[in-house]
């Protein structure tokens, strides 16, 4: 099954509908017989799709560490650039005052670029946790449920 943002919520649904759809034993309400080949294959796929999730995370960080390296780096080689410049041509003053001035413009947008991309990774990272926490509360509340079913409603939640 390929991964979307409804993908766990969609198995777990699937988990809740067939242990609901199940048939009950034979003069026992609070049990269920139920087709755990099917249940286990739903477990399995929501157990791909976590650490895919993890998976994307990570890479996210990876990638805000590239870019921010890239930037570093450029803005690095651009002031470096800049200052050699200014050396050959030290004896007009305006155009050292310039190079000077723009390389800082330059460490500036690129302090400005990092932090907007490390932002916007993190941002990007707690939506990824954030939907991950959701999907797990989820689970939790329908394996709750689910017991509470099977053993009549006497399940306390340990």
């Amino acid at each position: 099954m390929a991964y979307d943002d409804s993908g766990v919520l969609a198995l777990l649904e699937e988990l809740a509908d067939l242990l609901e759809d199940s048939k009950p034993v034979l003069g026992r309400s609070n049990l269920r017989q139920v087709d755990i080949s099917a249940a286990f294959e739903l477990i399995d796929e929501i157990n791909q799709l976590f650490p895919q999730e993890f998976n994307q995370a990570r890479q996210i960080v990876r990638q805000r560490d590239e870019i921010i390296g890239v930037a570093q780096d450029e803005a690095a080689r651009m002031k470096e650039d800049a200052r050699n410049q200014a050396m050959t041509i030290a004896s007009q003053q305006e155009i050292v005052r310039t190079a000077q001035l723009q390389a800082d413009e330059i460490m500036a947008d690129a302090r400005e670029m990092e932090r907007q991309t490390r932002s916007g990774a993190e941002e990007y990272a707690d939506q990824v946790f954030g939907h991950i926490q959701n999907s797990l509360e989820q689970l939790m509340t329908n394996v709750i449920r689910c017991r509470k079913r099977l053993n009549g409603d006497n399940y306390d939640g340990r």
